[in-house]
C-alpha cells in the first residue's frame, strides 16, 4: 500500500488507515453494529481488535487511530503493538483527547461518553495516552473541535498543545464534527503559537453524502496540514445494509456504478474518498475482518470521472445529514 507523508508534519503513512472507534467498546453508532460482536466481552472485543489490527498491517495498513473515549482502544492497541514487538518507526499511531468514556461497557448506557475541552482534561488525557502508548504515539489531536465548545481560541489550551509538541515530539492535530467543520477548520488554521501554526494534521468527516467541508480540507492541505478522512462510509449509511425505506433509490444506484467498477457500494464509498487530491489517509471503521477485507480491496479500486459526477448527486444539505448522524442508535 502506498506511503504518503501526513503534510508537513514530518509522519509518513499509508493511504487506508484503521480507526478503532467500533472495536474499542460494545457500543457504537454504526447501522447495525451489534451484529458484527460474536463477543461483547473485554476480552472477546481485545481478540477481535487483535485480529482486525493484524490483517490490517498485514494489509500494508500503517496508520492506526484511537481516542481516550474509544473504551479501551488505547488499551488494545497498546497490547497490541507489545506482542508484534514493533518499533515506533514501523507505524504510526494517532490518539485524541477531549472526551471521556462513560458506557462502563453497557450498550444501553444512558451516557457513552462525555465533552470536555478543558485545560485540565487536556493534561490528564495526555499523560493517560501518553501512559499506554509511549513512544508510539505520533499525533495527538482534539477530538472533535467545535466552534461551540471554543476550542480552537482558548489560549491555554493552544499553548499545553504547543507544549506538548515541543517536549515529546508528536505532531498535534484536530478532528471535526458537525455542520460547521468548514468554519472551524479555517479557524483553526489560523491559530499559531509562538509564531508557528499550532495543527499539523486535520481528520475530518468527508464523504458523497456529506461533501461540504471538501474546500476547507483542500485549504488545509494546500496549507501543509496532514488531512485524514473519517466516516467514509457515513456511519453504516453507505453500505449494503442501509434499510431505510428512502434511501432503497440511492442505494440501487450506488449498486449499479460499484458493479460496474467490480467493488461493493462500501468499496465505492471508501474509494471516492482516496481520490479526493487533498486526501492523505482515509480511515477503515472495520468490525469484522470480512469488512475490512472490502475496504483493503477498495484501496486498488479506480474510480473514474463517471462514478465521481454520479456520486456528486448524492450531497445531502448538511444540517440534514448531521441530524440524521445524531439520531443513530448507539448499538
Amino acid at each position: 500500500m502506498d506511503q504518503v507523508l501526513l503534510g508537513c508534519s514530518g509522519r509518513s503513512a499509508s493511504r487506508l488507515g484503521f480507526g478503532l472507534a467500533a472495536v474499542g467498546r460494545p457500543g457504537y453508532i454504526a447501522l447495525h453494529h451489534g451484529r458484527d460482536l460474536v463477543d461483547a466481552s473485554v476480552a472477546g472485543m481485545e481478540a477481535n481488535a487483535r485480529r482486525l489490527l493484524d490483517r490490517a498491517f498485514a494489509g500494508g495498513v500503517r496508520y492506526f487511530d484511537a481516542a481516550r473515549s474509544y473504551g479501551r482502544a488505547e488499551a488494545f492497541l497498546a497490547s497490541w503493538l507489545a506482542s508484534r514487538e514493533l518499533r515506533s518507526e514501523e507505524v504510526t499511531i494517532g490518539s485524541k483527547w477531549g472526551y471521556t468514556y462513560t458506557g462502563e461497557w453497557r450498550v444501553d448506557a444512558e451516557v457513552h461518553e462525555v465533552k470536555e475541552h478543558s485545560l485540565q482534561r487536556l493534561l490528564s488525557q495526555w499523560r493517560e495516552s501518553r501512559e499506554l502508548l509511549g513512544d508510539h504515539l505520533d499525533l495527538y489531536q482534539t477530538h472533535s473541535a467545535t466552534l461551540a465548545s471554543g476550542v480552537v481560541d482558548d489560549p491555554e489550551v493552544c499553548s499545553a498543545l504547543a507544549d506538548i509538541r515541543e517536549s515529546s515530539g508528536v505532531a498535534i492535530g484536530l478532528s471535526l464534527s458537525g455542520p460547521e467543520q468548514g468554519a472551524v477548520l479555517e479557524r483553526a488554521l489560523r491559530v499559531e503559537v509562538g509564531g508557528r501554526p499550532l495543527f499539523d494534521t486535520v481528520q475530518a468527516t468527508w464523504n458523497p453524502l456529506e461533501p461540504s467541508v471538501a474546500p476547507a480540507l483542500r485549504e488545509a492541505h494546500r496549507a501543509g496540514l496532514g488531512v485524514i478522512i473519517k466516516e467514509a462510509l457515513a456511519n453504516g449509511r453507505l453500505t449494503g445494509r442501509n434499510a431505510a425505506p428512502e434511501f432503497g433509490g440511492i442505494l440501487a444506484s450506488l449498486a449499479r456504478e460499484a458493479s460496474r467498477l467490480g467493488t461493493s457500494i462500501s468499496g465505492l464509498a471508501l474509494a471516492a474518498a482516496l481520490a479526493q487530491p487533498w486526501a492523505d489517509v482515509v480511515l477503515s471503521g472495520a468490525v469484522t475482518t470480512e469488512q475490512l477485507e472490502d475496504n483493503l480491496e477498495a484501496v486498488a479500486v479506480v474510480i473514474d470521472d463517471e462514478a465521481l459526477e454520479s456520486l456528486k448527486a448524492l450531497a445531502e444539505p448538511p444540517a440534514t445529514y448531521w441530524r440524521i448522524r445524531s439520531a443513530l442508535p448507539w448499538t
